[in-house]
């Protein structure tokens, strides 16, 4: 067989699933934000080829954006009814934040210890640069920022297996952290409590590194149950 055609073949396999892992998350984002605003309600059905028609996709990366949910617990797959929003209430939303808000305090505690110069770098060059995006009101690459500073925080603990935990269920609460974001000046007030977070860590004060960065994680729970509220007035 002609080692050229074998190549161009493999290479438009690799290109195809690329593609597809691309519209996947396309799909994955707007339904999970759909659901996180209240849109979808919980019980809703979620018919694969009503999905891949509004998104003009095939039914394949839809299953895999369905697949995803379920996994965050967004979405129910039950047998022959196929998949559902699943029941999230707002104690159940509210309890997320608060065990969240308790690890995000305990990982912020050890890496103010652990940091090293150069992640301590990163960390304040990240904060500094998301300004502009708060300038511009740009919540699409502010919540990108928002995971990779959260995540520099766990990786900042040097311990893998709290870090594993963190990321864990910071993304079953992803589609509610981006969501929150919307709420009136929420991310003028995000930007300037990471700024506070940095300053305790910079002061080498663990304790109140994490007094910080507990009180930023309800502060977003608050934002998210307003922001919920409004859409439902």
């Amino acid at each position: 067989m002609d080692t050229t055609a074998q190549n161009v073949s493999g290479f438009d396999t690799e290109v195809l699933s690329e593609e597809r892992g691309l519209l996947s998350d396309q799909i994955r984002i707007a339904l999970a934000d759909e659901i996180a605003a209240g849109r979808l309600k919980p019980g809703t059905a979620l018919d694969e080829q009503q999905i891949a028609t509004r998104f003009g996709a095939s039914r394949t990366p839809v299953r895999e954006a369905l697949r995803h949910l379920a996994v965050t617990g967004m979405v129910e797959i039950q047998p022959r009814r196929g998949a559902i929003v699943a029941s999230v209430t707002a104690e159940r939303i509210m309890d997320m934040f608060e065990t969240t808000a308790e690890i995000e305090a305990m990982c912020v505690r050890l890496a103010t210890y652990r940091i090293t110069p150069a992640e301590r770098s990163q960390l304040q060059t990240m904060h500094d640069a998301s300004a502009e995006l708060v300038r511009t009101g740009d919540i699409g690459a502010y919540d990108d920022f928002n995971r990779r500073f959260h995540e520099a925080i766990y990786h900042s603990t040097h311990n893998q297996f709290m870090a594993e935990q963190a990321i864990g269920i910071r993304t079953r609460l992803a589609a509610f952290r981006r969501t929150q974001l919307r709420q009136g000046d929420r991310l003028i007030r995000s930007h300037a409590e990471h700024g506070e977070i940095l300053r305790a860590m910079a002061r080498g004060d663990g304790e109140e590194a994490a007094h910080c960065m507990r009180a930023h994680m309800l502060n977003a729970s608050c934002a998210l149950t307003n922001y919920i509220q409004d859409l439902q007035r």
